[in-house]
C-alpha cells in the first residue's frame, strides 16, 4: 500500500480554536511529527530547566516567549531526522511575520506546502479556554463538560488534571489580545505568500479533520505541475 506522502504545515488559529487535537489527527495521518512549541515549553518548566525558569513567568501571566529563545527552539527540533526526512506538523509556531521570515529560511531550499488557519469565532474560543482542564504529567486536554472519568484523573497516565495557571479569564484575553495584535497579520503574509487556506473549525472534530485534509490537498493539486 503507498505510504501517504508527508507534508511541511503551519496550523494558525486563536487561542482554543482547536489547533491541538487537530494537529495530532494531521501528524498521524500525514505520518509526520507533531511539533509543539506550548508543549515543549511545559516540558521545560516542569522539568525546571534553566530555559524552563526563564519562561514560566512569562507564560504565566499569559505574554508569549521572545521571538529568539523560540526561534532557536524550534529549529533544533526541526533538523532531527523524522522532520527532515518527512515533514511536520507546526503547532504554536509561528506567531509573528519575523518568525515566520525566519521559519522560511530555516527550510530553503524547501519550503511550506500549507499555512492552515482554523477559524472560530473569538466568543467560542473564550469558553472553550475556560472550560479546558489539562493533565499536570501528559497534558492530555479534558474540560468541564467533558472529563476524565475518575475524580480529575487523567484517563491515559493517571496524573492530575487541573486548569492550566495561563487558562483563567484575565491570561485568556491577555492572550487574544496578543494574538489579534501579533499573529493575525500572519495570514495576510501567507496569503501573499499563496500558502493560506482557511477551514471552518467548528464542528466535531472528525468533521473538522476532514475538512483540513481536503483543504490541504486541494491547495497542494492547485500549485503541482501541469501533468504531475
Amino acid at each position: 500500500m503507498a505510504l501517504v506522502p508527508g507534508v511541511r504545515l503551519v496550523v494558525l488559529g486563536k487561542q482554543g480554536a482547536g489547533k491541538g487535537t487537530q494537529c495530532v489527527r494531521l501528524s498521524h495521518h500525514y505520518v509526520v511529527p507533531h511539533v509543539s512549541t506550548g508543549d515543549m515549553l511545559r516540558g521545560e518548566v516542569k522539568s525546571r530547566t534553566p530555559f524552563g525558569l526563564k519562561v514560566k513567568a512569562i507564560m504565566d501571566k499569559g505574554e508569549l516567549v521572545p521571538d529568539e529563545l523560540i526561534v532557536e527552539m524550534v529549529s533544533q527540533r526541526l533538523g532531527e531526522s523524522d522532520a527532515r526526512a518527512r515533514g511536520f506538523i507546526l503547532d504554536g509556531f509561528p506567531r509573528t511575520i519575523w518568525q515566520a521570515e525566519q521559519l522560511s529560511e530555516m527550510l530553503k531550499p524547501d519550503r511550506l506546502d500549507v499555512a492552515l488557519d482554523l477559524d472560530v469565532a473569538t466568543e467560542m474560543v473564550m469558553r472553550r479556554l475556560a472550560s479546558r482542564r489539562v493533565c499536570a504529567d501528559c497534558g492530555t486536554n479534558y474540560s468541564v463538560t467533558a472529563p476524565p472519568t475518575v475524580n480529575w484523573t487523567c484517563d491515559v497516565c493517571g496524573g492530575e488534571v487541573v486548569q492550566r495557571e495561563d487558562d483563567t479569564e484575565d491570561a485568556i484575553r491577555r492572550r487574544l489580545e496578543l494574538y489579534e495584535r501579533q499573529t493575525a497579520p500572519l495570514l495576510e503574509w501567507y496569503r501573499k505568500e499563496n500558502l493560506l487556506v482557511s477551514v471552518d473549525g467548528t464542528g466535531a472534530p472528525d468533521t473538522v479533520s476532514r475538512r483540513c485534509v481536503e483543504a490541504i490537498e486541494a491547495h497542494r493539486h492547485a500549485g503541482a505541475p501541469e501533468g504531475a
